[in-house]
Protein backbone atom coordinates (compact mmCIF):
# COMPACT_ATOMS: atom_id res chain seq x y z
CA UNK A 1 0.00 0.00 0.00
CA UNK A 2 1.57 3.44 -0.95
CA UNK A 3 0.74 5.98 0.87
CA UNK A 4 0.11 9.81 -0.34
CA UNK A 5 -0.36 13.34 1.68
CA UNK A 6 -2.80 14.77 -0.09
CA UNK A 7 -5.74 17.39 -0.05
CA UNK A 8 -9.69 16.14 0.31
CA UNK A 9 -11.24 18.90 -1.42
CA UNK A 10 -14.61 20.20 1.08
CA UNK A 11 -16.45 23.54 1.67
CA UNK A 12 -19.20 24.64 -0.34
CA UNK A 13 -19.64 25.58 -3.97
CA UNK A 14 -16.75 28.06 -4.78
CA UNK A 15 -15.81 28.42 -1.21
CA UNK A 16 -13.07 25.36 -1.09
CA UNK A 17 -11.57 24.23 2.21
CA UNK A 18 -9.32 21.30 1.84
CA UNK A 19 -8.00 18.89 4.11
CA UNK A 20 -4.59 17.41 4.17
CA UNK A 21 -5.10 13.52 4.18
CA UNK A 22 -2.68 10.83 4.54
CA UNK A 23 -4.49 8.04 2.01
CA UNK A 24 -3.86 5.26 -0.04
CA UNK A 25 -2.74 6.42 -3.57
CA UNK A 26 -5.42 3.98 -4.87
CA UNK A 27 -8.54 5.68 -3.03
CA UNK A 28 -10.24 8.25 -4.81
CA UNK A 29 -9.04 12.48 -4.16
CA UNK A 30 -12.10 12.76 -1.53
CA UNK A 31 -12.86 8.98 -0.38
CA UNK A 32 -11.43 6.96 2.37
CA UNK A 33 -8.53 8.53 4.00
CA UNK A 34 -6.25 6.88 6.62
CA UNK A 35 -5.68 10.04 9.26
CA UNK A 36 -6.59 13.80 8.56
CA UNK A 37 -3.15 15.52 9.31
CA UNK A 38 -3.79 19.01 8.53
CA UNK A 39 -6.28 21.96 7.03
CA UNK A 40 -6.18 24.14 4.05
CA UNK A 41 -8.31 27.59 3.54
CA UNK A 42 -7.15 29.37 0.55
CA UNK A 43 -10.41 31.68 0.92
CA UNK A 44 -8.91 33.73 3.38
CA UNK A 45 -6.14 36.35 2.47
CA UNK A 46 -3.11 34.90 3.62
CA UNK A 47 -4.52 31.84 3.01
CA UNK A 48 -4.87 29.78 6.40
CA UNK A 49 -2.75 26.08 6.76
CA UNK A 50 -2.43 24.08 9.71
CA UNK A 51 -0.77 20.79 10.58
CA UNK A 52 -0.65 18.36 13.17
CA UNK A 53 3.42 18.46 12.88
CA UNK A 54 3.68 15.80 15.29
CA UNK A 55 1.59 13.43 13.04
CA UNK A 56 2.90 14.55 9.79
CA UNK A 57 6.77 14.11 10.69
CA UNK A 58 5.46 10.60 11.60
CA UNK A 59 3.73 10.07 7.98
CA UNK A 60 6.90 11.58 6.27
CA UNK A 61 9.15 9.05 8.01
CA UNK A 62 7.19 6.39 7.93
CA UNK A 63 7.18 6.30 3.63
CA UNK A 64 3.83 8.94 2.52
CA UNK A 65 5.04 10.89 0.08
CA UNK A 66 3.37 14.55 -0.25
CA UNK A 67 1.40 15.53 -3.38
CA UNK A 68 3.21 18.63 -5.38
CA UNK A 69 0.72 20.88 -3.79
CA UNK A 70 1.06 19.32 0.02
CA UNK A 71 4.84 19.48 -0.44
CA UNK A 72 4.53 23.21 -1.16
CA UNK A 73 2.42 23.63 1.54
CA UNK A 74 5.21 22.45 4.22
CA UNK A 75 7.41 24.07 2.71
CA UNK A 76 6.12 27.19 2.80
CA UNK A 77 4.63 26.86 6.29
CA UNK A 78 7.83 26.00 7.33
CA UNK A 79 8.90 29.38 6.53
CA UNK A 80 6.24 30.59 8.01
CA UNK A 81 7.09 29.20 11.33
CA UNK A 82 10.88 29.44 12.10
CA UNK A 83 12.15 26.44 14.53
CA UNK A 84 12.96 27.50 18.31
Amino acid sequence: MAVVLRLARAGAKKRPYYHVVATDSRNPRDGKFIEAVGAYDPNLEPPKVEFNQERLDYWLKTGAKPSDTVADLIKRNAKAKPQA
